[in-house]
C-alpha cells in the first residue's frame, strides 16, 4: 500500500516570488554591458561545471552508503530469519536471497557459511525431477559463492543433469569457484552440450579459471 503524499500544495505566493526572481535577473542581464557580461560568463561557466561535478560525486558516494546501510539492515533481519526458520524449502529461499542482496559475495555471511553450504547441497541432491530444476540450479550456482573446494565434486555431477538450466548454473557456479578441476570437463561441454546457454556458461567459466 502506497502513502499518499503529506504535502501540501505549491503555495502560490511562492511561485510568484520565484518567477519574479526570474524576471528581474533576466532585466538585470539584458541591461549588462556586454563586456560584463563576457566576464562573468568566462568566469562563471567553470564554477558552476566544476560545482555540478563535486555535486554529482557527493551524491554518488552518499547513494553508495545509504544503499550499503540499507543492505546490511535488510541482511541482518534475513539472517535472523534464516536462523530461525526450520522448513527446508524456507530456509533455501531465504538463503538465495540473501546471496543476491549480498551482490552474490560472502563478506557478512561468513558466521552462516556451512548452513548454507548444507542447504543448497541437500537441495542439489534432493530436489530431483524437472518440476523443481530451478531449485537445483540456484542450488548449483550459489555453492560457487561459497568458494569452498569441498563442494566441486558436487557441481561438477550437476554438470550432467538433465535439465539444460541446472547445467548452465553449474557451469556459472564452478567459474565462480575458479575450480581447475572442472576445466576439461567443461571445455568438454562448450563444444558438445546441446544447448547454447549451457555452452555459453561454460566458456565464461572456463574465461575465470584461466
Amino acid at each position: 500500500m502506497r502513502l499518499h503524499s503529506q504535502r501540501g500544495p505549491v503555495n502560490p505566493t511562492v511561485g510568484l516570488l520565484l518567477l519574479g526572481f526570474i524576471v528581474a535577473c533576466v532585466w538585470i542581464w539584458k541591461r549588462l554591458p556586454p563586456e560584463l557580461q563576457d566576464q562573468i560568463v568566462e568566469q562563471a561557466v567553470p564554477v558552476v561545471a566544476a560545482a555540478a561535478v563535486v555535486l554529482l560525486l557527493v551524491w554518488r558516494i552518499v547513494k553508495r552508503i545509504r544503499r550499503r546501510a540499507h543492505m546490511k539492515q535488510e541482511r541482518a533481519l534475513l539472517l535472523a530469519q534464516f536462523q530461525k526458520a526450520t522448513a527446508p524449502d524456507k530456509r533455501l529461499e531465504l538463503a538465495c536471497t540473501l546471496v543476491e542482496i549480498n551482490d552474490y559475495q560472502m563478506e557478512g555471511l561468513e558466521s552462516v557459511a556451512d548452513e548454507f553450504q548444507t542447504v543448497f547441497s541437500k537441495t542439489l541432491t534432493t530436489a530431483l525431477g524437472d518440476k523443481l530444476y530451478r531449485d537445483r540450479g540456484r542450488a548449483a550456482s550459489y555453492l560457487g559463492v561459497l568458494c569452498d573446494p569441498r563442494v566441486v565434486p558436487l557441481m561438477m555431477k550437476a554438470l550432467d543433469d538433465d535439465h539444460w538450466w541446472v547445467r548452465s548454473q553449474a557451469a556459472l557456479g564452478l567459474g565462480r569457484m575458479r575450480a581447475k578441476e572442472a576445466k576439461a570437463k567443461l571445455e568438454e561441454m562448450a563444444a558438445e552440450d546441446w544447448d547454447q546457454t549451457v555452452r555459453s556458461r561454460c566458456l565464461e567459466a572456463l574465461e575465470r579459471i584461466k
